[in-house]
C-alpha cells in the first residue's frame, strides 16, 4: 500500500522525532510511503485569522501537491481536520476546485485512524513498561470524530498501564491563534488541564497533535511536573524498538 506522509508545521519545526517515528512505524507496518517536498503549512492559522482568500491558494497548493497520492497520512488531527472539512467550505464557489478538495478529503487520514480504519491494525507488538494517559484533541475528537482508534492503539501496548484523563473532552486551551488573543484564558484553562494529568500520576501524557502537546508540555514545565509527553507514533516506534 502506498501512502504520502504531510508533516505538520510543529513536528516539522519542533518535534522531528515525531516524524520519524511515524515513517518508521508505518514501514514496518508495509506501507510504502512518501514525502512530497512541495507541501507547506495546510493554512490553518491564516484561515482561523480570518484571512481566507490568502488560504485558499495554500489549500490549492496542497491540493496539487497531494493530488496524485493514494493516501495522505496527517501527523496532527487539527491538520487533518482544515483538509477533511474547511477546503471543502472554503473552495465552495469554485465547483473544480472544491470538487479536488473533496477527493483529497477522502484520501485523508489521521496516523492512528489509518493504521485502525485501512491497515486493519490494532496491535503492533509494541511493549513499554509505563503508564500513561491520552489527551483527546479537539478537533481530532469533533471534527474528524476520531475517539477510540488512538487508544486502541495504546491499549495494545505490552506493559504500558493507560489511565484515562478526567474530563477528557476538555480543550487545553491552545486553540492556535485563540491563545494568542485570549493568553489569560488559554493560561487558565491548560492549567485546569494539567490539574487533570496531575491527578493520574501518570509518567507519560500521550497526544496526537504535537501543537496541544506543546501547550500542555510547556504548562507543566512551568509547574514542574515531571510527566513525559509523547505522540501515538513515538510511543509504537520506541515500543517497537524502532527508535
Amino acid at each position: 500500500m502506498k501512502a504520502s506522509l504531510f508533516i505538520t508545521c510543529v513536528a516539522d519545526a519542533m518535534y522531528t522525532n515525531v516524524g520519524k517515528s511515524a515513517v518508521k512505524v508505518l514501514r514496518k507496518l508495509g506501507v510504502e510511503l512518501d514525502f512530497p517536498k512541495r507541501q507547506t503549512c495546510c493554512g490553518q492559522p491564516g484561515y482561523n485569522s480570518g484571512y481566507h482568500e490568502e488560504t485558499k491558494r495554500s489549500a490549492k497548493h496542497m491540493i496539487e501537491v497531494f493530488q496524485d497520492s493514494e493516501h495522505v497520512i496527517f501527523l496532527s488531527g487539527s491538520c487533518a481536520a482544515m483538509v477533511r472539512e474547511t477546503y471543502i467550505d472554503l473552495l465552495k464557489d469554485e465547483p473544480e476546485w472544491q470538487q479536488r478538495a473533496i477527493d483529497l478529503a477522502n484520501r485523508t487520514y489521521e496516523f492512528s485512524e489509518f493504521i485502525v480504519k485501512v491497515l486493519k491494525v490494532t496491535d503492533l507488538g509494541a511493549e513499554l513498561k509505563a503508564t500513561a494517559t491520552y489527551h483527546h484533541s479537539c478537533h481530532m475528537t469533533r471534527s474528524l470524530k476520531v475517539v477510540d482508534e488512538p487508544v486502541q492503539l495504546l491499549a495494545n501496548v505490552k506493559g504500558l498501564e493507560f489511565i484515562e484523563l478526567p474530563f477528557k473532552g476538555d480543550c487545553c486551551g491552545f486553540g492556535g491563534t485563540f491563545s494568542i488573543k485570549m493568553p489569560d484564558i488559554s493560561m487558565a484553562m491548560v492549567q485546569e488541564k494539567t490539574e487533570h494529568v496531575d491527578e493520574t500520576a501518570a509518567e507519560i501524557l500521550v497526544g496526537s497533535d504535537m501543537a496541544c502537546i506543546l501547550n500542555i508540555q510547556g504548562r507543566m514545565s512551568r509547574n514542574g511536573q515531571k510527566v513525559r509527553t509523547m505522540h501515538v507514533a513515538e510511543v509504537l516506534a520506541e515500543g517497537c524498538g524502532l527508535i
